[in-house]
C-alpha cells in the first residue's frame, strides 16, 4: 500500500515539462482530488508512551511512519481572490496504523482544514508557466479514532505543476500543530489532480471575457481576443479592409497594382498610377486618366475624351474653331486663308478688264468669264468680306458719274453673288470721279480711271 505513494510521486515528476495557466482571475475556482499521507510527529510521543526519534530524523521514513489510504482520500475546494492569493478548504480521510514508531489499531482519521495561500509563480517567473510553488497558513480540526478531536494551526508548502490550461498536479506538505501534548501533532502530505474553472469566455476563443477586448466575437490572443478576419496581422477594429488581406501602411487594405493607393480608393486598381490621379495612369499627361482617355498616348482635352481636336487642313487650328476647316489658314483669320496683296492684285487685274455697255451698268457678255474667275478666287477666302468699287473719269457731271459708278459696282456685286459668293460677304459702292488713278486730261488716262476695283473690308 505504501509503495503506491512512491509510484504516484514518480509519475508526477515525470509529467514536468507541460505548460498551462493557473488558478487566477479568469479561472477563480479550483478543485483538487487525490491521496493523502498522515505522519504522526514522532518526537513528541515519549511523554505518552509511543517513543520515537527526534524530528527531522524520521521525516522521510515513509515505510514506518506514513499512513496512506490507497484510494481517493482528500478533496480541496478553493477560490482565487487576487494578486496570487487564494482561500480554500480541504477535507481528508485516512486510516492510522502507526503513530511515531508505535503501531495502533487502524484508527479512522478525519480532518477539515482551511487555508490562505499565496502563489509565487507570477512573482518569480512572470505570468504563465508550468512551475507554481506556493505557501499557505490556516487552521483545522482533526479526528483520530476514539480520541478527543482537536484543533490545529497549519503551515503548508506546496507545488502545482500545470499540465494543461485547467489541470495540474498538486503536491503539498502541511504541518499541523497542536498546543497540548495530549494531542497528536502531524504532517499531512497530499498528491492530487487539480482542476480550475469558473472563467467566462462568451465567444469561446479561449480568452476570458475579463481580458477579451472583443468578448462577443472570437479572436486571437495576440489581439487580446479581437478578430483578424482576413489574417493580415491587423485586427479588424484597426483594419479599414477587414475582409481583404492588406498592408499595414495602407491600414490593412490591399493594393493589387502596387502603386501605393489602396484598391478601395484606386479608380484603376489593376493599373499603377499616381495618387493625385486616384491611382490611374495618364501616359500622355493630358490630365485624362488612361481608362477614360480615348487617345491614351496622344494628349487631348477632357472635353474631347482625351483626344486632340481634329485639324483637317493642318493649319494648327482645330476644326471646331476653324471657320475654314478644309482650307489652311491663319489664327488671325479664324483658320481661314488671308487674302494676300498678290491675290488681291490678281483679282483686280481681272476685274479691271470688265467692260460695260456705253453709259450703262450692264456687264458685257465677254466679261462674264473674267468675273467667273474672280468668283472662284473669292470662294477660297470664305470669311473675307470684299468691297466692289465703281470709278469713272471726269466726263459728265459729278452726280451722274457717282450714280453710274454706283450702278456698275452693284452690277458686279450682283453677278458675283449669282456665282455663289454669299451676299453678306460682298458690298458695292460707287466713287464716281473722286479717285482717279491717272490724268483725266488724256484719253489714255480717262480709260484707266473708268474701272472697277475690289478691296478688302477690314473688320
Amino acid at each position: 500500500m505504501k509503495n503506491l505513494s512512491r509510484l504516484f510521486l514518480v509519475a508526477a515528476i515525470a509529467l514536468v515539462g507541460f505548460s498551462a495557466n493557473a488558478q487566477d482571475k479568469n479561472n477563480p475556482w479550483g478543485v483538487s482530488i487525490g491521496v493523502n499521507a498522515v505522519d504522526a510527529f514522532p518526537d513528541v510521543y515519549d511523554q505518552v508512551g509511543y517513543g520515537g526519534e527526534k524530528f527531522p530524523n524520521e521525516f522521510y521514513n515513509v515505510e514506518d511512519h506514513w499512513n496512506i489510504l490507497p484510494s481517493v482520500s482528500t478533496i480541496y475546494v478553493g477560490r482565487y481572490i487576487g494578486a496570487g492569493f487564494a482561500l480554500g478548504v480541504r477535507g481528508s480521510i485516512n486510516k492510522i496504523e502507526t503513530i511515531g514508531d508505535t503501531p495502533v489499531d487502524d484508527e479512522a482519521y478525519y480532518s477539515m482544514d482551511g487555508m490562505f495561500s499565496y502563489s509565487f509563480r507570477d512573482a518569480l517567473f512572470g505570468e504563465g508557466g508550468w512551475f507554481d510553488p506556493y505557501l499557505g497558513v490556516g487552521g483545522g480540526y482533526t479526528f483520530i479514532g476514539d480520541r478527543p478531536s482537536f484543533g490545529t494551526a497549519n503551515g503548508t508548502v506546496g507545488l502545482k505543476i500545470w499540465l494543461g490550461e485547467n489541470i495540474n498536479l498538486n503536491l503539498s506538505s502541511t504541518y499541523k500543530h497542536v498546543f497540548e501534548d495530549r494531542y497528536v501533532k502531524t504532517f499531512q502530505h497530499t498528491a492530487g489532480i487539480g482542476f480550475t474553472f469558473g472563467g467566462t469566455d462568451t465567444d469561446g476563443d479561449g480568452i476570458f471575457d475579463k481580458n477579451d477586448e472583443c468578448p462577443e466575437t472570437p479572436g486571437l490572443k495576440e489581439f487580446n481576443g479581437c478578430p483578424d478576419t482576413d489574417g493580415d496581422g491587423i485586427k479588424d477594429s484597426e483594419d479599414e479592409c477587414p475582409t481583404e488581406a492588406g498592408l499595414p501602411e495602407l491600414n490593412g487594405c490591399p493594393d493589387r497594382d502596387g502603386d501605393g493607393v489602396a484598391d478601395k480608393d484606386d479608380q484603376c486598381p489593376d493599373l499603377a498610377g499616381p495618387a493625385e490621379f486616384n491611382g490611374c495612369p495618364d501616359r500622355d499627361g493630358d490630365g485624362v486618366y488612361d481608362n477614360e482617355d480615348e487617345c491614351p498616348d496622344e494628349a487631348g482635352p477632357a472635353e474631347n475624351n482625351g483626344c486632340p481636336w481634329a485639324d483637317t487642313d493642318g493649319d494648327g487650328i482645330p476644326d471646331k474653331d476653324d471657320e475654314c476647316p478644309d482650307v489652311a489658314g491663319t489664327s488671325a483669320n479664324n483658320g481661314c486663308p488671308e487674302v494676300t496683296t498678290e491675290v488681291l492684285e490678281e483679282i483686280n487685274v481681272q476685274v479691271r478688264s470688265v467692260l460695260f455697255d456705253y453709259n450703262k451698268a450692264t456687264i458685257r457678255q465677254d466679261s462674264h468669264e473674267t468675273l467667273d474667275n474672280v468668283a472662284n478666287i473669292m470662294k477660297e477666302y470664305s470669311n473675307t468680306r470684299f468691297l466692289v468699287e465703281g470709278h469713272t473719269d471726269s466726263k459728265g457731271s459729278n452726280s451722274y458719274n457717282m450714280e453710274l459708278s454706283d450702278k456698275r459696282a452693284a452690277s458686279v456685286r450682283s453677278y458675283l453673288t449669282s456665282q455663289g459668293i454669299p451676299s453678306d460677304r460682298i458690298e458695292s459702292k460707287g466713287f464716281g470721279e473722286t479717285k482717279p488713278v491717272a490724268s483725266n486730261g488724256t484719253a489714255a488716262g480717262r480709260q484707266k480711271n473708268r474701272r472697277v476695283e475690289i478691296s478688302i473690308i477690314e473688320e
